[in-house]
């Protein structure tokens, strides 16, 4: 009660203003005032007596639903729902599933994703690095590689030069006569 008396004394000082300049402030009396003058008025008259009686009527007629009520029969409400029954009986069917699943949803290692995350996240970043740092490693071994295959090309010529050097000295030799 005293909450309520809280508010009106705070509307009063809205509608009145803070200062004790007009005197006492009574906005509950002058609205029960009000009421009861309109009360009167609406006694006195039949045709807003009758306009009381209709509000619930009124309030009816007034609901967006009416209109979808009135316009649209039982027998084609039960057409619609007949004709989307498979797909109702595939949703209740998928809704029977998640209900059966929902112990391993509630489970503590669901719970525990939450938990997890920051150690994926450091893990993520790991694996990140490492990656970074396998593919500095292929392309050191692939410099290498092709270091390795340009030093075998090299020794090869070279020693195909020395084979054929050497057969030209082998074959001059023979040519020339030995003196014995």
């Amino acid at each position: 009660m005293a909450e309520l008396q809280g508010r009106l004394e705070a509307l009063e000082r809205r509608v009145f203003g803070a200062g004790p300049a007009r005197g006492p402030r009574q906005v509950a009396a002058g609205l029960g005032t009000v009421q009861a003058a309109l009360g009167s008025i609406a006694s006195k008259r039949e045709r807003i007596k009758t306009l009381y009686k209709k509000i619930e009527d009124l309030m009816k007629y007034l609901d967006p639903q009416y209109i979808d009520r009135m316009a649209v029969p039982d027998a084609v409400k039960l057409q619609f729902i007949l004709a989307e029954e498979q797909f109702i009986l595939s949703q209740a069917a998928l809704l029977e599933q998640v209900h059966s699943l929902q112990p391993y949803l509630d489970s503590a290692h669901i719970k525990a994703v939450p938990d997890h995350a920051a150690k994926l996240q450091r893990l993520t970043q790991i694996h990140i690095q490492q990656q970074d740092q396998g593919e500095a490693i292929t392309e050191n071994v692939r410099a290498l590689l092709e270091d390795y295959n340009q030093m075998t090309l090299l020794l090869s010529k070279q020693f195909v030069q020395w084979d054929e050097m050497l057969a030209r000295l082998e074959a001059a030799r023979q040519v020339t006569p030995v003196a014995e």
